[in-house]
């Protein structure tokens, strides 16, 4: 993987974070003034695709879906999977050098 495509790689991250925190302020924007909201599974899918950060940065920064459960849970949940996948990539060459 080259340098340019790490720089693709997270400047996408970066961008898809920033759509799900705007996504979670618009939701706690229509819960305050009774306008139609976005659903919770729509918002923990977002967090499951790789928006978990900015759902979490949403979350703790703007108040929002805090004390909600099962939501709270799941995002928790989704949190837990990505750190185990990351840490699974870290680990992965040098579970392949120990294979060979």
């Amino acid at each position: 993987m080259t340098m340019i495509d790490i720089l693709e790689s997270a400047l996408l991250f970066l961008t898809l974070n920033l759509l799900v925190f705007s996504i979670y302020f618009m939701d706690k924007q229509a819960a305050r003034h009774g306008r139609r909201r976005i659903s919770e599974r729509t918002l923990l899918i977002l967090a499951l695709i790789g928006g978990s950060p900015g759902a979490l940065a949403a979350q703790q920064l703007l108040r929002h879906k805090t004390r909600k459960e099962p939501f709270r849970s799941i995002l928790a949940a989704i949190l837990i999977l990505h750190g185990a996948l990351i840490a699974m990539l870290a680990l992965l060459p040098q579970w392949s050098a120990l294979l060979l």
